[in-house]
């Protein structure tokens, strides 16, 4: 069988699987998650996590690092807050980051005020299998290091 040929069977087959998938778009979305809560068990709750997070703001800005494949950092960024002002908790599945600034009373009247120094409730949704491994708050930069749980029969093991 020539090459060409080979290249337009598997050029067809790809075609039809990008059909299939071309099938679910934003538009039916609700038709692929009936049947993903068809034909699953549990997946629904896991689903909904992530519906109910509903983020309005892009307050505070942050950075997510992914350092390896077991190891990512959350970089928040709170300028003028205190550490006492600040408050981080697992629930339900999720981290949360919340940030209480009382309006101090300032001698004089801004001329300009940029610094964002309002409360605010942050979510992200955690995968199962992560964990929050430490929470340190420094120089106005909060740092929440992420772990992935690995079961044992899963982690390295060096013999020799």
């Amino acid at each position: 069988m020539p090459s060409g040929s080979t290249q337009h069977k598997l050029a067809f087959k790809g075609a039809t699987i990008m059909g299939t998938l071309a099938r679910y778009h934003a538009a039916n979305l609700p038709d692929l998650l009936e049947k993903i809560n068809r034909n699953s068990i549990g997946l629904d709750d896991y689903l909904n996590r992530f519906w109910d997070n509903d983020v309005s703001t892009n307050y505070p800005p942050y950075n997510l690092v992914q350092i390896n494949n077991v190891l990512s950092k959350l970089e928040i960024a709170l300028a003028g807050f205190k550490k006492d002002e600040v408050k981080v908790y697992t629930e339900f599945g999720k981290l949360s980051v919340e940030g209480k600034k009382e309006e101090s009373k300032n001698d004089g009247e801004f001329v300009h005020k940029g610094l964002a120094q309002r409360s605010f409730t942050r979510q992200w949704t955690l995968a199962d299998d992560t964990e929050v491994r430490s929470v340190s708050f420094e120089d106005g930069l909060l740092v929440v290091e992420l772990g992935k749980i690995v079961p044992d029969h899963h982690a390295r093991k060096d013999y020799l």
